[in-house]
């Protein structure tokens, strides 16, 4: 029993160390706020730095960017995040994965990392996006957010033009851009939703879930022109749960919006999930042949073999088209 309270200890000493950095990084910035001001120069950062990153084999087609979201939090949308970054990676897809919820970012802690630096550190001009990135299970490369720091939940919409514009020196580095939004309907929320070439909405069965996924879905369509978005149902008991679900949603949008909802698919409820989380590991990588992990595996070859709606085609600067064709609230 003493030994496994000791490796207790040292497997969460990362996490503990990492809120003890992020509340020095906040009082440090009560101190002198002018400090929270950032920097608007695009510090990409040394050359060697970058090209260590974007340095990947010769690829057909350009980066596909997949946000993932949800109406309402606790429906599983990080895990299945991360789920999906690691089936893509063994496809041998390269992967990055940002974690957009800036102010209660957990994809870090969700697959046992415990990094240094985050977007915060980015945002406040103190580090450039190359020097943040981590590496998880699969050789997926994370860009993690900060935890607790109320301020990044509403950005500028300068701070938002810098994150993008620096996003855009490693888009060309990944096969699959996933980003992983915070839950809700915020600006925050809504603009990295519209930078993707597909959003995909995650909804459980919880009647809760089902109408805050629907008032997601309004927002895009009446308030920032989204015509078309992917619904996946998490923590399905059955395949026909799942279909149930797309379809009370779909026959409410097709009646009182204009935008069009695809079935992406399901995730069955799996208790291994929750083991997983407890361990730090993902159930894909833990427990390959659990019924969620062949759900992920399957999801994962179904959007690889889909095609991509509007890529773009020659050099990308992918997000700076957003930024001028999206005008960002």
């Amino acid at each position: 029993m003493l030994f496994l309270l000791r490796g207790r200890k040292l497997k969460f000493r990362g996490i503990a160390n990492r809120f003890l950095d992020e509340e020095k990084k906040r009082r440090m910035r009560q101190k002198n706020p002018s400090k929270n001001v950032i920097s608007l120069v695009n510090r990409i950062g040394p050359k060697e730095s970058k090209a260590s990153l974007t340095q990947h084999k010769p690829r057909t087609a350009p980066t596909r960017v997949i946000a993932i979201t949800s109406g309402k939090g606790g429906v599983g949308k990080t895990n299945i995040v991360a789920n999906l970054g690691y089936a893509f990676s063994n496809l041998g897809k390269s992967v990055f994965i940002l974690d957009a919820d800036l102010g209660l970012g957990n994809l870090d802690v969700l697959l046992g990392l415990a990094p240094k630096y985050n977007l915060s550190h980015v945002i406040l001009g103190e580090k450039t996006l190359p020097e943040i990135v981590v590496e998880g299970p699969g050789k997926m490369k994370i860009l993690p957010a900060s935890s607790g720091v109320q301020e990044l939940t509403h950005l500028t919409r300068e701070q938002k033009i810098a994150i993008l514009t620096a996003l855009d020196e490693l888009i060309d580095a990944a096969d699959i851009f996933i980003i992983d939004t915070a839950a809700g309907i915020s600006s925050n929320v809504m603009d990295f939703n519209v930078t993707a070439h597909e959003i995909v909405v995650v909804v459980s069965p919880e009647p809760t879930s089902i109408t805050d996924a629907y008032a997601l879905m309004k927002v895009l369509a009446l308030k920032y022109f989204e015509k078309r978005c992917k619904v996946l149902v998490n923590l399905a008991t059955t395949a026909q749960e799942g279909e149930d679900i797309f379809r009370q949603l779909n026959r409410v949008t097709d009646r009182f919006l204009n935008i069009s909802i695809e079935y992406l698919g399901y995730v069955l409820f799996d208790e291994k999930v929750t083991k997983g989380v407890k361990h730090q590991r993902i159930i894909s990588e833990l427990y390959p042949d659990a019924r969620a992990s062949r759900c992920f595996a399957d999801l994962a070859q179904r959007i690889a073999n889909s095609p991509a709606r509007h890529v773009p085609r020659g050099d990308t600067n992918f997000f700076w088209r957003h930024l001028v064709s999206n005008s960002l609230r």
